[in-house]
């Protein structure tokens, strides 16, 4: 049967939030079958356990934002975008903050923590969610307009296209598809980090955010280019971290999907309206799992290859 996976071996990872430039401590542990990724407030007087779900998702302001009472967890998109490309289910994530380290702006970090500690196979199998007809949420009109889909597909690939008036990412491209089945998800979508504009660092500092932000974990443009010195790391690097971040929104569903995921303009809160409306639909998912590993999508059944 196509397994379930978790780490061979805790690892651990210091840094500061990017919104809240809080120091934090980060341990990720191995979990029992049928846990999933469990987020827990190591901190508080009283340690919270906040399992990820669509509906654990509690603020889409910048970031993603899951919650239990009022303990929260900010800003888990990458981590989870880490887990989803490379195939890990259960995982224990102790968080000495309301923050996930923002770390070098990317998955990249996360992956390699990930696989340093070892990805082991669990004698249960993999729990997908099918997705059997077409689900779709749209916001804004006219030049406002976006959208987020997904469609039926043996697998799991994700389409995206952003459309920024800026000088810098209009010289970029604008679309990508990505299939997770290629297995190359840590080279050709993890290295891609969160990106921002010099104009609104002061709007966002204002009101508490982009505390941690800088030049060493983001992509940061004025007016007319990229302020980086080493330039950009793909062609693509700003529509490449939306698939990331997409990535790590829809794992927020608690299993993988097998679907196709295409969007226009989408962003945290979209995602997540995107994953409640397919659980609000119950007739366009069925639960799958794969009883023989040889009918699972391509490239479903290696392990996750290494950089």
């Amino acid at each position: 049967m196509l397994q379930q996976r978790t780490l061979k071996t805790l690892t651990r990872a210091v840094g500061v939030g990017l919104h809240s430039g809080q120091r934090v401590e980060l341990t990720l542990r191995p979990a029992p079958p049928d846990t999933g990724i469990v987020f827990r407030r190591v901190d508080l007087p009283e340690p919270v356990d906040i399992p990820v779900s669509a509906e654990a998702v509690t603020d889409t302001r910048m970031a993603s934002t899951i919650g239990s009472g009022h303990a929260k967890v900010h800003t888990v998109e990458h981590l989870m975008s880490a887990c989803a490309g490379l195939g890990l289910d259960n995982l224990y994530v102790d968080i000495t903050a309301e923050e996930v380290p923002i770390l070098d702006g990317s998955a990249a970090s996360f992956v390699f923590l990930l696989q340093s500690a070892g990805i082991v196979l669990q004698n249960a199998p993999r729990r997908f969610i099918r997705i059997l007809r077409p689900v779709e949420v749209r916001a804004g009109e006219g030049a406002q307009a976006k959208w987020a889909r997904l469609d039926p597909y043996h697998g799991f690939k994700l389409s995206f296209e952003i459309d920024f008036d800026h000088p810098a990412v209009d010289a970029t491209g604008q679309r990508v598809e990505f299939d997770l089945g290629s297995g190359r998800y840590s080279r050709d979508i993890a290295r891609a980090r969160t990106f921002g504009f010099t104009r609104d660092v002061e709007m966002m500092r204002a009101h508490g955010l982009a505390l941690g932000g800088g030049l060493d974990n983001a992509i940061v443009m004025d007016d007319y280019k990229v302020l980086n010195s080493e330039g950009l790391r793909y062609d693509d690097e700003f529509v490449k971290h939306k698939i990331l971040d997409a990535m790590g929104d829809l794992y927020l569903l608690g299993k993988p999907l097998l679907a196709a995921y295409s969007a226009f303009r989408s962003g945290h809160a979209l995602n997540n309206q995107l994953l409640r409306a397919l659980l609000a639909e119950r007739s366009a998912w069925e639960p799958a799992s794969f009883e023989d590993e040889r009918e699972a999508p391509r490239g479903f059944a290696q392990p996750a290859p290494a950089w």
